[in-house]
């Protein structure tokens, strides 16, 4: 393989890598508006995400939680020393969550939960600086998840169950800095895959030792999303015997979806519920990728993501028998380390701030809604993998990204 063809090859590997780093945590706008709260916090059918031990907890016997979110997000990019700068323009995300549970018993539920764990949606402008790590990127992955709670002592509950995952990615970038056809047109490479399955399951467990007092603890499996039906789509380049012909082929790839394991407490007082959660997601799974083309080329790639906790907090006031406020907070720690930071998922430490409201219409149905606004550290940082002619040439400057995102959902009880 000549060496055009290998820097092909190991820029689309760079965008699997850092696709894997995009975590959305908008699996409820009741738990979203406390700080993404739950591991303790029976509010819902939505415990069926946070904790399935909760699930038999729910006083009714038949509950359904519906909802959405828009996400709103930018990133503007500078390098001073060149004086050049950019900032995406991408297009609006539209996580969604769905879950149902029924007590087929006063000590056994049963439930289902559907919702979008992990997503990116990232464009910049075309041929912009940075094209030749990334023009577009979209990755999705819809999690379904069948579940089972047991009341196994007069405080203890458990409950798990298993997780189906299906993904899909599209990503498009440059072939290099430089690179064009005979009539001037940049370069190309492009992947996309759809319909992609991978297979995981969680835990959970809760302590209630008081009617005011919980404990809860959740595990989430490693989900491995493999790829071996995709596209590979070269275009744009030259006809030369030194750099990759222009057409689709096939690849493979693997996208590891890390384990999580969050534990938690809760606390009732008068009209008040607070709540905290700890969450560690094992991101140093992932320190290398593989990717195979249909040609037989391969390359392996280290990634060196570390180990990221989340720390949350949550609030939760009854002012009325109609009317619920929360609001809360957390700081997410980035996976990402020092030198490995690319355009693809500009991500860095964060803080989110979160309120929102329930309001029962009726004594079954009630509106949830909620507001996220998350502010990424700013940071000057480079991506130093990228090479022409052998030679390391790192993509540097300083990333300031923020991102939005109002909710709005549904609750039926009976």
């Amino acid at each position: 393989m000549n060496k055009l063809k290998v820097f092909a090859v190991l820029f689309l590997v760079g965008a699997f890598a850092y696709a894997g780093g995009y975590r959305v945590s908008l699996q409820s706008n009741k738990q979203l508006a406390m700080g993404h709260t739950g591991v303790a916090v029976v509010n819902s059918a939505d415990i069926l995400f946070f904790n399935p031990a909760g699930l038999v907890h729910l006083e009714n016997r038949l509950n359904v939680s519906v909802g959405g979110f828009g996400v709103f997000s930018d990133v503007q990019y500078q390098n001073e020393d060149f004086g050049t700068s950019a900032e995406t323009d991408s297009p609006t995300g539209t996580p969604l969550y769905a879950y149902i549970s029924y007590s087929i018993t006063d000590n056994f539920a049963a439930g289902l939960g559907i919702y979008t764990p992990y997503g990116s949606n990232v464009t910049w402008p075309t041929d912009w600086e940075g094209s030749h790590l990334v023009n577009e990127i979209e990755l999705q992955a819809i999690f379904v998840q069948p579940t089972l709670s047991y009341q196994l002592f007069d405080s203890v509950s458990i409950g798990g169950g298993a997780i189906i995952a299906i993904g899909g990615v599209e990503f498009n970038r440059n072939a290099n800095r430089t690179l064009t056809d005979e009539e001037g047109d940049r370069s190309n490479v492009a992947i996309e895959d759809s319909g992609v399955m991978g297979y995981g399951w969680t835990a959970g467990i809760m302590f209630t030792p008081t009617d005011n007092f919980s404990i809860g603890a959740n595990y989430r499996s490693l989900i491995d999303i493999e790829s071996e039906d995709g596209e590979a789509t070269f275009s744009n380049f030259p006809n030369s015997p030194l750099t990759p012909s222009n057409g689709v082929q096939g690849f493979e790839a693997t996208l590891p979806l890390p384990a999580e394991l969050t534990v938690g407490l809760s606390y009732k007082w008068d009209k008040f519920l607070f709540a905290f959660d700890y969450n560690r997601a094992f991101w140093s799974e992932y320190e290398n990728l593989d990717i195979t083309f249909a040609d037989g080329s391969q390359s392996l790639n280290p990634r060196n993501y570390k180990d990221a906790s989340t720390y949350r907090f949550g609030l939760q006031y009854t002012a009325t028998d109609a009317l619920t406020l929360r609001g809360g907070y957390y700081f997410d720690e980035s996976p990402v380390q020092s030198g490995f930071f690319a355009p693809e998922t500009p991500r860095n430490d964060s803080s989110g701030y979160t309120f929102g409201l329930s309001y029962n219409i009726s004594p079954s149905f009630a509106i949830d809604a909620s507001f996220l606004y998350l502010r990424f550290k700013e940071i000057n940082e480079s991506y130093d993998f990228y090479q022409e002619n052998g030679q390391n040439v790192p993509f540097e400057g300083t990333y300031k990204s923020r991102a939005l995102a109002p909710g709005i959902g549904i609750t039926y009880r009976m």
